[in-house]
């Protein structure tokens, strides 16, 4: 199964411009499904946040990417098929200061490009002169804003900018200093 803009793909995102026109394809092997982008698409694909190097093999609820639009992965013989979640998901109400820890997690996305890293706990303390417990206390309050708190704990820091930077939540503007 084809995933891409293009007329002829099995999962047609034409309103999406940030989806390639072939973006990835979904395959059936055994009883098992993978996602595979395998270089075809010039903005990637994510799986629950992560960038997708090569074939990942997809469980129920998985979430996948392809430009802007997000699609849950559900085991076949559950309780429903593949969905098209939205196009972008809502901006959540933060406080100034959840806000502030958001944005000193994405700083370094500024300038880092593609291999840029969220902001590490002790690193957003020292910025907003904060203890490291204050901002995990705050880290735990986004995941649940962006309802993301049940992605694997490697996943969430990386899908919370994904999420902040798409829904505006914060803006280029916002982390020069």
């Amino acid at each position: 199964m084809t995933i891409g803009r293009g007329p002829s793909c099995s999962l047609c995102l034409s309103w999406d411009p940030e989806v390639s026109r072939l973006h990835a394809r979904l395959e059936r092997l055994g009883d098992e499904w993978t996602v595979d982008d395998d270089g075809m698409s010039a903005n990637g694909t994510f799986v629950n946040g992560e960038r997708l190097t090569g074939r990942h093999r997809l469980r129920d609820r998985d979430v996948m990417r392809f430009g802007r639009v997000a699609v849950a992965f559900r085991q076949p013989g559950g309780s429903a098929a593949s969905t098209v979640i939205g196009k972008r998901p809502a901006r959540p109400d933060l406080s100034d200061a959840q806000r502030r820890v958001l944005v000193a997690l994405c700083r370094p996305y500024l300038q880092g490009g593609t291999y840029a890293v969220p902001a590490t706990n002790r690193e957003i303390a020292e910025e907003l002169f904060l203890t490291v417990e204050a901002v995990k206390t705050h880290m735990r309050t986004l995941f649940q804003r962006f309802a993301i708190e049940d992605l694997p704990q490697n996943a969430k820091r990386t899908k919370l900018v994904e999420l902040a930077l798409e829904t505006a939540t914060v803006t280029p503007r916002d982390l020069e200093r």
